[in-house]
């Protein structure tokens, strides 16, 4: 089945208020949880952004963990709901919140996206915390160049997020 792409537009901005809010809703076929929506939210003016995954059928409450140990591991899939929460052990936690987007990507997408977040601290007035941006940074780079090893951990209490391998511990 193709993917089925609801989009409406002109619709009030939650931030802004102004009728330039565009909601899209996509109906996929996501292989090991089947028919899945995507949603996002865009609004042109004031750049507000907000998306999640939710599944068609109820799930239960998750906890998967994979150990990412090589260039090939960055490209397992990661679908991860505005509920779950991701952990790398000794770098970052991401918990959910009332700003917390959800997202289909891969392990790589998960890195580059704490990079960017670690990157804003690397500038801090903070001495300590511009020291660990850079180490953090440092750390993330060797993982990406398959030089150093991390476990990546995805917990949801709705089920609607999961690590799409054969090598990932339930």
């Amino acid at each position: 089945m193709a993917d089925q792409i609801d989009i409406l537009e002109g619709q009030p901005c939650p931030m802004c208020s102004k009728k330039t809010l565009t909601l899209r809703e996509i109906t996929r076929e996501i292989p090991y949880f089947g028919m899945s929506f995507v949603f996002s939210m865009d609004c042109s003016e004031c750049d507000y952004h907000m998306a999640d995954v939710e599944l068609e059928s109820d799930g239960k409450a998750i906890k998967q963990t994979i150990e990412i140990e090589s260039e090939e591991d960055l490209n397992i899939r990661v679908i991860k709901s505005s509920t779950a929460t991701i952990k790398i052990p000794r770098l970052v936690e991401i918990t959910p919140g009332p700003i917390s987007n959800g997202y289909i990507t891969n392990v790589e997408g998960i890195l580059n996206r704490i990079k960017k977040i670690i990157e804003s601290k690397r500038d801090d007035e903070d001495k300590s915390i511009r020291k660990k941006a850079k180490n953090q940074l440092k750390k993330i780079q060797k993982v990406i160049w398959g030089r150093e090893k991390i476990t990546l951990t995805i917990t949801d209490p709705k089920g609607n997020s999961a690590i799409v391998s054969d090598k990932v511990k339930k």
